[in-house]
Parts: structure tokens; sequence; C-alpha cells
């Protein structure tokens, strides 16, 4: 599938994915329906546009705990260093728009796992990590035990968390925060790349654009071109939410 031109980058350097949230039970609250697993991103900010169901999305912040309720056209969204964990109350559909495209994918989530595991990256890579998903097969069992024991133990680690937050503001993400950094230090080389190649590309042109257009020049309107695409091809992957359906942007 394409247009009538040269493939073209997704507007703004972002990235967008469809996620259908857990409808696993969460060992934390009885009466919850399903529960992603709590995470920040480090380098990214995220939102989400609600397409159906209800829920909502707990997060830790400066602000300390909010939950703030999800149903179709909601939109909502933070930055880096947020504490995100969504809640299923019943069908929660949301589409998600990252920024930074390719960072996200590059590691830049760090879940709340306890903190003896955040100290060893070893550990962490072990546990956040989940079995290759045969692309053949709908429903992976052993797959789905592995994201749902993933979530589960950054659960632990959100309840401990949670508590400090409560306690002492946004303090008590210090050692989560801190932790997070120094999990990601390594690979910020690459992500500096994708950042060069994406939003900084993309701010690029459209600095360019506006100094043209400034002297009355649309010479970069003669380069007017179209892209599409379908969504990769196989199953649903699991993300750390929920199921995941991506598109190459």
């Amino acid at each position: 599938m394409g247009g009538t031109g040269a493939p073209l980058p997704f507007p703004g350097g972002t990235s967008v994915s469809r996620l259908r949230v857990y409808d696993w039970p969460a060992p934390d609250g009885a009466g919850l329906v399903g529960s992603g697993t709590p995470h920040l991103h480090t380098a990214s900010s995220e939102g989400y546009v609600v397409l159906g169901g209800t829920g909502s999305v707990q997060t830790l912040s400066a602000e300390g705990f909010t939950e703030t309720p999800l149903e179709a056209g909601v939109v909502v969204w933070f930055s880096p260093g947020v504490v995100h964990r969504l809640v299923n109350d019943g069908g929660l559909d949301l589409v998600v728009v990252m920024s930074n495209a390719g960072l996200p994918e590059a590691g830049d989530a760090v879940l709340t796992f306890p903190p003896a595991v955040l100290a060893d990256p070893e550990r962490y890579r072990e546990a956040v990590t989940l079995p290759v998903q045969d692309e053949g097969t709908e429903d992976d069992d052993v797959v789905a035990a592995a994201a749902r024991a993933r979530r589960d133990l950054a659960l632990e680690g959100y309840a401990a968390l949670r508590a400090r937050v409560e306690g002492d503001g946004g303090a008590g993400l210090a050692e989560l925060h801190a932790a997070a950094a120094r999990l990601v230090s390594s690979r910020v080389p690459q992500w500096q790349q994708i950042v060069r190649d994406g939003v900084e590309a993309s701010t690029a042109r459209t600095v360019e654009a506006l100094a043209g257009l400034a002297a009355a020049d649309p010479t970069h309107l003669a380069g007017a071109a179209i892209s599409a695409t379908g969504p990769r091809p196989g199953p649903r992957r699991y993300g750390m939410c929920g199921r995941l359906q991506t598109w190459e942007l």
C-alpha cells in the first residue's frame, strides 16, 4: 500500500498504535476487570485517544497519585517520568500516540519492578523480556503467561511506590527515576540518532518551509506527496498494557 510520492515520515516524528488493555484481573484490587503494567518513559511523552470501553489511568507524578477516568472521546497525555497504569473496567480500547517514534521500541520505557530488580541490569533485562511470539499463532499462551507475570511483578513494585508517593509526594519517585536513568544511559547514543533522523529532521523541514513562505517562495510545496500503510502482519503483540496493533510509519 502506498501513495503517489516517496515514503514520508509520519507527522511530527510520532508513532501510533492501537491498544486493547488487558482484561486480566489484577492481584492488587478486588473488582478490577483488568490492568496494564505500570511503567514510565524516560524521554518520550505519551497520549491516549479513547475509542471505546471504560476504565481509568492511574498516575504517579510530582502531583502525587491521580486517577483519570477514561471513556470514548477522552484524550489524556503526560510527560516523561510520569508513572502510569491503565485500569480496564470493560473493553478499554485506545489509540496511543508517542513522541520520538522509535525510542519507546528501543527501551525508553522502564517498568516499576521492585527496587532489587531495578538495581540489577541483568535481573531487569530477564524480567522485562518476553519470549518471542510465533507470528503464525493468534494467541500464544506462553507469551501471555510471561506478560502477565511481568505485569504482576511491576504491580508489586508499584504498590510500594504508590505508598511512598502518597506519603512523600513527588519526592517518592526519586529512587525510581534514578534507577531508570541508570538502566537506559547506555542506550542514549542510539536514541540521539533516532531523534536526529525523526523529530529534528521533521522540525528542520518545517523551519525551512516557513523561511520559504516568509519570502513568498512555495518551492517546498512542489514536492507534496502522499503515503499510506497497513498494520504490521501477524497477531497483535503483547505490550506492557495490552494487545497492540502497530504500523510501520
